[in-house]
């Protein structure tokens, strides 16, 4: 038996072709010049060599789709089966491309078949021919569909016309639902339906723990059948007689609704389920013209529009939440009877299609990732580079190919650190300088500008800390003030000496290291806390005047660290920190992913907490103060300190990173 084929090397195409090879036939596939490296590829994959699955040079948009009369005068007479499967499946492309793919294609599918006078027509046609219709759809229904104002319904229901009006061969038409991966091994070849959700899903499960309850939109029955099923479906069908001139529906009788399968997937990804789902219907009460008016805002169109692309979500998929179509498929159903073709159910496979996206399709996996990728041939400043985080953060980004500029006060430790980033191969330049005074500040700023143009990213890490309770500082009003000097008037003063080259190049990347301080709200840490507070505030001011402007700001709310500057504190000997390598991967990860802020989840705790119940936050802040007591260094004492209590260190232990 011989078979015609366009678009055997689509999705849908190949996993049709075992099913035809399986019968022992011809099969003669219609391939672009581009196609043929997938076309080799079919070969091998199912062992069929070029005397059973043999190319046809072709064009989808050409005349009798581009096949050459000598290769139309060998296939005359011949062909049994001619399979039509060639489209555009994507609701995002324009008109003029679903037209002349979809319409056109299917005229020329059409005219071939007849001139090769192919015993029967099969058109792989859609669901999508039925349009918006409200109710359900019937196999013997076409000219009912409604609302076909989208491109893709529009061209599929055009292109379903052509073979019911022109074509004069025996034609069966089949309509999938919507095509997702195979139910055995998670197969998909491209994000569509569904899986344009689960990038969202992804980012809830890195969020939240699998066990938080959310709130979610319910939508209408979303019809998914996988691609296993469609092609056994329409082998078995195109083979049984007596079937010519029917349309099958090759669908789920029994679909889930959107919140349903979303929730399948998020079971299957380990991300939290929709507990509570709203039906989108509900705000159907709001009329379409305000609620058009509303979305064309431009802060709401702008703000929908930013979710989406992060989410990659398409707009035209969100039309279709409350999708209104039922289809019946009793006479797919009729004639599978006996077959042992059976839809599976997708909460048996769902977890496959989950698996399979997250390997092999999840766009994260084509985003460079890397340290080098981000800051390659870029220029670094980070202060206070001669130490602690500063030192570890520098040694990291030099290896990865930045020119590194660190500066700090001391001569000696900033030269060591240059000549250790040197001879490990880096590039780095050190200088001089105490952010604390704003004429070393605005030196600093003139050299940099001068010597390398300007930085793309500057890391605001150099810091003062101070250890001592209110009380005992009411005559040390300097300590707020040499505290704010340093962490946000140094700070602020670089970032607006070179926030100007940043916005003329539309390229900048502000890092504020911060602290947990400033979300627990730590006591005896008043002055350092408001410092990083003022910093952090500034830093989310500009980042709504500079978002559109290709610069980004991060602040690092960074728990203890185990650093020169908590070293007069003894009781931190004894309590859990991170070490500045620790410490400068989260910067790091700042440089890579540029979020808002980055934070540990006990720090998230302890500003929702706050936010929740103050009180009761007050009441565990207070038994922690009265709990550690001052240090000798912050009392101007001199002698050693007592040994931490089993009772502070299992405090401390548990609430890791807080400073106490």
């Amino acid at each position: 038996m011989t078979y015609f084929v366009t678009g055997a090397t689509g999705f849908i195409g190949r996993h049709l072709l075992p099913h035809l090879l399986a019968r022992k036939g011809e099969v003669y596939c219609l391939v672009r010049r581009g196609s043929h490296e997938k076309f080799a590829a079919l070969r091998e994959r199912f062992g069929a060599d070029g005397a059973r699955l043999i190319a046809v040079h072709g064009d989808l948009t050409k005349p009798m789709l581009g096949v050459t009369p000598a290769q139309r005068k060998a296939l005359g007479g011949k062909v049994r089966h001619f399979f039509h499967l060639a489209a555009l499946y994507d609701l995002t492309l324009d008109e003029a491309a679903q037209h002349a793919a979809n319409v056109e294609g299917t005229r020329a599918a059409v005219q071939l078949a007849e001139t090769l006078k192919a015993g029967c027509f099969h058109h792989v046609s859609s669901i999508a021919v039925a349009g918006l219709y409200p109710g359900v759809f019937r196999e013997d229904m076409f000219a009912e569909a409604e609302e076909l104002a989208h491109p893709y319904f529009k061209t599929k229901h055009e292109a379903e016309a052509i073979v019911r009006e022109a074509c004069r061969r025996p034609y069966r038409i089949y309509r999938p639902g919507i095509v997702i991966g195979h139910s055995r091994t998670g197969e998909m070849d491209k994000i569509d339906g569904p899986y344009y959700f689960f990038r969202a899903l992804k980012k809830l499960r890195q969020m939240l723990p699998p066990w938080m309850p959310t709130v979610g939109l319910e939508g209408g029955r979303i019809n998914l059948v996988p691609v296993d099923f469609v092609a056994a479906a329409m082998d078995h069908i195109a083979h049984k007689p007596g079937l010519d001139g029917g349309c099958f529906h090759l669908t789920d009788p029994a679909p889930r609704r959107i919140g349903e399968v979303l929730n399948l997937f998020a079971r299957a990804g380990h991300a939290p389920e929709m507990t509570m789902r709203l039906d989108a219907r509900m705000f159907a009460f709001v009329p379409a013209m305000l609620r058009q008016a509303l979305a064309n805002l431009p802060p709401v169109k702008r703000f929908t529009n930013m979710l989406l692309r992060d989410l990659g979500i398409p707009a035209e998929v969100l039309k279709l939440i409350n999708y209104p179509t039922r289809f019946d498929c009793r006479e797919t159903e009729r004639a599978l009877k006996g077959s042992g073709i059976r839809l599976p159910d997708l909460a048996d496979y769902a977890w496959r299609l989950w698996d399979y996206w997250e390997r092999h399709l999840d766009p994260d996996l084509f985003v460079d990732r890397s340290l080098s990728g981000k800051v390659r041939d870029r220029t670094v400043l980070i202060t206070g580079g001669s130490s602690g985080i500063g030192r570890a953060a520098a040694h990291k980004i030099a290896a990865a190919g930045a020119k590194v500029l660190i500066c700090a006060r001391g001569k000696d430790e900033l030269e060591a650190t240059r000549r250790e980033i040197v001879d490990a191969g880096g590039v780095c330049h050190a200088y001089v300088a105490d952010l604390a005074d704003p004429a070393s500040c605005d030196e600093l700023v003139r050299t940099v500008l001068a010597e390398h143009g300007g930085v793309d990213i500057l890391i605001n890490n150099a810091g003062r800390s101070i250890r001592r309770s209110i009380a005992s500082s009411y005559d040390r009003f300097h300590d707020f003030e040499r505290t704010m000097q340093l962490n946000y008037f140094g700070s602020l003063r670089l970032i607006l000496g070179f926030l100007p080259g940043m916005a003329e190049r539309h390229r900048g990347h502000i890092i504020n290291i911060s602290s947990i301080g400033v979300l627990t709200n730590a006591p005896r840490f008043s002055a350092y806390v408001a410092s990083k507070a003022a910093l952090d505030a500034f830093s989310r001011c500009a980042q709504a005047e500079f978002s559109d402007n290709g610069i980004h700001f991060t602040t690092i709310n960074m728990p203890l660290v185990k650093t020169p500057m908590i070293a007069p504190t003894k009781i931190y000997e004894s309590m859990p920190t991170l070490s500045p390598e620790e410490a400068a991967d989260f910067i790091v990860e700042a440089i890579i992913e540029r979020p808002v802020r980055i934070a540990t989840r006990l720090g998230i705790f302890g500003q929702i907490f706050y936010a929740l119940a103050p009180r009761a936050y007050e009441i565990l802040m207070n038994t922690a103060f009265r709990l550690f007591p001052e240090s000798t260094a912050a009392k101007g004492a001199a002698g050693g300190e007592a040994q931490p209590s089993s009772e502070q260190i299992a405090f401390a232990s548990l609430l890791r990173g807080v400073h106490w």
